[in-house]
């Protein structure tokens, strides 16, 4: 199923970020900083982000320090924030918060 490639208005985005509440908007992106343990784990977290993304062909901006990931998501080609990055977020968010104690019987959340 294609997911809608139209721009969110400002009160649609900051609707949605209800759903993710670490997430925040810039106006132009939604954004979130995932803090880790060091460099491993950033390095760890930011290649499980890229798998994500090139798995969901849509690709965020991303800035990375020793202990420290920032993910910036938009569509480029529909000018603005659209369910796209929606969803995409809400995927890194499942990944990146998922802990074994969580449900220790399931895998971590890497599938699509």
């Amino acid at each position: 199923m294609a997911m809608d490639d139209t721009a969110m208005t400002k009160q649609q985005v900051e609707a949605a970020l209800t759903a993710l509440p670490l997430w925040a908007y810039n106006g132009t992106e939604i954004t979130r900083t995932y803090k880790t343990g060091g460099w491993r784990a950033t390095l760890m977290l930011v290649n499980a982000i890229g798998y994500l993304a090139e798995a969901a062909w849509h690709h965020p901006d991303l800035s990375v320090s020793y202990a420290s990931v920032e993910v910036r998501l938009c569509t480029h080609s529909a000018g603005g924030i659209t369910a796209k990055d929606f969803d995409l977020a809400g995927r890194f968010e499942r990944l990146a918060t998922w802990r074994p104690a969580d449900r220790p019987e399931e895998a971590p959340p890497l599938v699509l």
